[in-house]
This record gives C-alpha cells, sequence and structure tokens, in this order.
C-alpha cells in the first residue's frame, strides 16, 4: 500500500538527515533541506563534493546509508518505482546508440518509459531544446551542446514533474551554456522544478533561485544567490599576481582570509583603502614590482571561499 507523506505546502521534495558513504569515505555526510515547488535549486561545489552522490540517491539510481527522502509526497524507499515515473533525469554523460538517429533516439528512450509518442509529439520536444535541425543527425553528428539538448530531451519526454540536472553545461562553450540556461529558464516557465548540480559560481548565480554550498559531503549553507552574497556586505577582494610575502598581511584585523591559487593572491578585505595601502607600503619596502592588482565585490565564489577557506577549483 503506497503512503503519501505530508511535506510543507510548497515542497516538492524533502530530504531528512541523508548520508551515504564509501569504504571509509563520506561522500553525503547528514544533509537535510527542502525544495520548493516551481524553483531552480541549484548544489554548487567542487567536484567530489557529494554533488552527484545525493541526485543519484534522489533519482533513486543509489541508495542512502542513513536518512529519508519524500519526492511529491512519496517515500523513496518504498515507491521508488512511482517517482521514476514522474521525474526527469539528465545524467552528466548519457549513452546514445551510434546508428540511431536524434529521432529515433528519443523514441527508444520513451518506449522505455513506457511511452509511445507520434512523430508530432517528438518533433515538438525537438523544437522546444532547439534541435529540429538536427532531427535525422546521428549521435555523431552533433556538437556538445547539441548532445546535451538531446539529453535533456530524452529527460523530458515523460512530462515530469521534477527535473534533475547533473552537471549540465560542464564542457561546454559559452554560447552553448546561455542556450542550455534558456531552455531551463522555459522549463521553470512551464511550472517545472529543476534541481540541478554545478560547479559554476555564474551559473548558480544566473539560474538558480536557491542555492545549496556542498563541501566534502556537508551542506555548509543555503539560500537564494543575494542572500548568500549579503551576508559578506562589507568585504570585498583584492587579487595581485605577484610573488608576495604573505607573512606581512596575516596579522593585519582587516584581512580576512588569503588565498595563493597559482600565481594569484586573493586576500578577503574590509577595509579596501587601507588594505591596498598596505600592499602597496609592503611591496615599496621590498622592492616588489605589482603590475596586475584589482578589485571586486562579493560573489558566490568568495561566500564558497569564505565558508571553506580554500576555493571550488581546489
Amino acid at each position: 500500500m503506497n503512503t503519501v507523506i505530508e511535506q510543507s505546502s510548497s515542497a516538492v521534495i524533502k530530504v531528512e538527515h541523508l548520508s551515504k558513504t564509501f569504504g571509509k569515505i563520506s561522500a553525503v555526510d547528514d544533509l537535510s533541506f527542502e525544495v520548493r515547488q516551481g524553483e531552480i535549486f541549484g548544489f554548487l561545489g567542487p567536484n567530489g563534493a557529494g554533488k552527484t552522490t545525493t541526485l543519484s540517491i534522489m533519482e533513486g539510481l543509489l541508495r542512502a546509508d542513513r536518512g529519508q527522502i519524500y519526492i511529491l509526497g512519496m517515500d523513496i524507499k518504498r515507491q521508488v518505482k512511482e517517482i521514476k515515473r514522474r521525474i526527469g533525469v539528465q545524467l552528466q554523460s548519457t549513452s546514445l546508440l551510434p546508428d540511431l538517429t536524434v529521432f529515433e533516439q528519443i523514441k527508444l528512450f520513451a518506449q522505455l518509459y513506457g511511452f509511445q509518442p507520434d512523430g508530432d509529439e517528438i518533433l515538438s520536444l525537438l523544437e522546444q531544446v532547439g534541435l529540429t535541425e538536427k532531427t535525422y543527425a546521428v549521435p555523431g553528428n552533433l556538437s556538445g551542446g547539441q548532445r546535451q539538448r538531446l539529453s535533456l530531451a530524452i529527460a523530458l519526454i515523460n512530462h515530469p514533474e521534477i527535473i534533475f540536472l547533473d552537471e549540465p553545461t560542464t564542457g561546454l562553450d559559452p554560447q552553448s551554456r546561455r542556450n542550455l540556461w534558456d531552455i531551463v529558464r522555459e522549463l521553470q516557465n512551464q511550472g517545472k522544478t529543476i534541481v540541478l548540480t554545478t560547479h559554476y559560481m555564474d551559473e548558480a548565480e544566473t539560474l538558480c533561485d536557491r542555492v545549496g554550498i556542498i563541501d566534502r559531503g556537508k551542506l555548509i549553507a543555503l539560500d537564494t544567490p543575494n542572500a548568500l552574497v549579503n551576508s559578506l556586505a562589507g568585504l570585498s577582494t583584492i587579487t595581485i599576481t605577484e610573488n608576495f610575502p604573505l607573512v606581512d598581511l596575516e596579522t593585519l584585523p582587516e584581512i580576512k582570509t588569503i588565498q595563493r591559487i597559482g600565481s594569484q593572491i586573493h586576500f578577503q578585505t574590509e577595509n579596501i583603502t587601507k588594505s591596498v595601502r598596505t600592499i602597496l607600503d609592503i611591496a615599496e619596502q621590498q622592492n616588489i614590482l605589482i603590475n596586475d592588482l584589482y578589485i571586486k565585490q562579493p560573489n558566490l565564489e568568495d561566500v564558497f571561499l569564505n565558508l571553506t577557506g580554500h576555493t571550488i577549483r581546489n
């Protein structure tokens, strides 16, 4: 007998104390959160943070060690088949049959879902994802962006209420990324709920209504992009690309974090004027020629650095 669990009125996903380990590695560590109806909810974090593992458990592809997940009011442990009929999943990489056309790929995957779409329905779906001109092309003749749009079309074939996108724009050129963003926004306009993972700060800031920041399996922050950035009100970042002696700056009270990444040094500071003056004074005293110094206001990358002590690219 199916059991429907009552969630908060706007939530279509509820996750409670989710954990998953692989050997001695804690991939997901006690995550709890809700996803609201009609929002674009993003998980932001570096590779290996636990984003894909979390999504795979929510999609019913992995079993959690501990915790509960309710999707559309259903318990994923007991009603995974019913849940899968109502969600769409775009994996990081979708295996396509090399000899089937785009049209035939969608028809095949639809049949796996138990659907028998007619030609007009498939053509309408291809138009939705901008692949009309590639209807009869085989995968080998598609660009990376076109393959991603095809995998998205496959995820939409069962008319899902919730769509899961795992790193949907990784490896795409800037124009292809923007094209995919436009499709995702249009899906939201149609009333779909979208859960995505990304390690791109601009993608999270541009697309997501709310962002959960994950690092080493833990959810360390969850809010709107604006609220997360505003949490650093008063902080700015100074970046220089010189071999600078960090020890001279580490004790300054206005410097909150210092990170050396390759040839660059990033300082988060509460007092831009004083910090820049100090940097220039030290450079003059030690005969250091500074050719590149720039200042920027906080963004999600600074939030991540402030919360974790390292950048998302580390």
